[in-house]
């Protein structure tokens, strides 16, 4: 295996994010791959690191993606980054996502780390692990 999967997982998990109704219902098209200069909307969601480990075995060849999803947000407390936050992992946990290439065998939410940032602590941060495994065919 290789890191071939790697883009079309991204793009998938991009796409699940951006189509689920209880995200747009939060924060409309505030999900950014990468984010853009300029004024940010009040609270964002962007996709964040991957690490990626060779994951074959005897039933084939496979990779195990560990990548996170943060939810960022200038709301006062941590209530609305928690509930974007649960959105987020409710679109991604389980989900049987697409792929451009390969094919996701799982996809499961793995921890949540919330914390303050900024100047002041003006800013909330909640980064959510997530783990895929993807086979290539």
């Amino acid at each position: 295996m290789s890191y071939g999967v790697s883009a079309a997982l991204q793009a998938a998990v991009f796409q699940q994010l951006v189509n689920d109704r209880g995200i747009l219902a939060q924060v409309g098209d505030a999900v950014y791959d990468a984010v853009p200069s300029g004024t940010l909307p009040q609270t964002y969601i962007t996709l964040g690191p991957e690490e990626v480990r060779e994951a074959s075995d005897k039933t084939g060849q496979s990779t195990l993606h560990r990548f996170t999803v943060s939810v960022v947000s200038q709301a006062a407390g941590f209530g609305a980054a928690k509930t974007l936050a649960g959105a987020v992992c409710d679109a991604l946990d389980g989900a049987a996502l697409t792929l451009d290439r390969g094919r996701l065998v799982g996809l499961w939410f793995e921890r949540a780390s919330a914390r303050r940032t900024g100047t002041g602590g003006s800013i909330r941060q909640i980064d959510l692990r997530f783990r895929a495994r993807v086979e290539d065919n």
